[in-house]
């Protein structure tokens, strides 16, 4: 006994705590993910959307995406393209910025 607390009791009271802690941690993870850096969020409205490594309509695919997929961008447009990433820049006009975005 410490402090007059049965071990096993301390030892629940503990366990309990550290589900608490785990699942707070893990909530503002979620949280976090579901935000975005740049403030910039964006959606796809073509079927498919190539993403290519320079601002220009003939640089090498690099990825693709397909409609509806979301993703963090960058407030930077150049040429008709939204850099989304270092070396990774998609036609603008093929994206649309999701609810509340600040792009």
């Amino acid at each position: 006994m410490i402090l007059g607390i049965p071990k096993k009791m301390l030892m629940i009271v503990g366990a309990i705590a550290a589900v608490v802690i785990v699942f707070a941690l893990s909530q503002k993870g979620q949280a976090d993910a579901q935000g975005s850096p740049t403030g910039c969020k964006v959606a796809v409205t073509a079927d498919v959307l190539n993403a290519r490594e320079t601002a220009a309509g003939n640089g090498k695919i690099v990825g693709k995406y397909l409609r509806g997929a979301e993703f963090d961008a960058q407030t930077v447009v150049q040429n008709g393209f939204r850099k989304i990433a270092e070396g990774k820049w998609v036609a603008n006009n093929f994206v649309q910025p999701v609810s509340g975005a600040k792009c």
